[in-house]
């Protein structure tokens, strides 16, 4: 397991806890995400788990999400054959997102939940981050996706920008 993040905070956290509980599977990588192509060989990464990223709200920004098509590329060079990539957020917006792009580009939606801990769930899904917890507590939904990538994904960008776009002028209008 290799956790991968910009902020050394969470990289020293990490490491810590690794160290603490004698777990020696892991390891860390303090990288921009766009630059994992520099780290991993193509196929080399059997399942992608983005764990409560910023959602980038503002639409401006939608090309800085994590489930974001330019990033799913990126992915697609990493991932093997059939490897899957998990999103689990508390973000309703960011999830909603991802389900657009998920049928908008044809990608295969292999799990869905609204709230992941109003339903059984399996043991990988019942890890909480500290911040999680403190969510949990205060009544927010946990949401999580599991999807495969295609062999390529579309060019479609502009179409999605546009939609976004169009979707945040409906919620300003009412």
């Amino acid at each position: 397991f290799i956790g991968i993040d910009i902020k050394g905070a969470r990289i020293w956290r990490g490491a810590k806890t690794a160290l603490e509980e004698n777990i020696s599977n892991v390891a860390f990588l303090r990288t921009y995400i766009d630059h994992l192509t520099e780290y991993f060989e193509k196929g080399e990464v059997a399942e992608i788990w983005i764990t409560f990223p910023d959602p980038q709200l503002r639409t401006s920004k939608a090309k800085k999400r994590l489930t974001h098509p330019r990033f799913l590329r990126l992915y697609q060079k990493l991932l093997k054959p059939g490897g899957s990539i998990h999103l689990k957020t508390d973000s309703p917006q960011l999830y909603t997102f991802t389900l657009l792009v998920i049928e908008k580009y044809g990608l295969q939606l292999l799990k869905k939940s609204g709230n992941v801990y109003a339903v059984k769930h399996p043991p990988e899904l019942a890890i909480k981050t500290f911040y999680e917890n403190l969510d949990i507590a205060q009544s927010k939904k946990i949401h999580y996706l599991q999807f495969c990538l295609p062999k390529t994904i579309s060019h479609i960008d502009n179409e999605l920008q546009e939609i976004l776009k169009q979707t945040e002028n409906n919620a300003t209008v009412t």
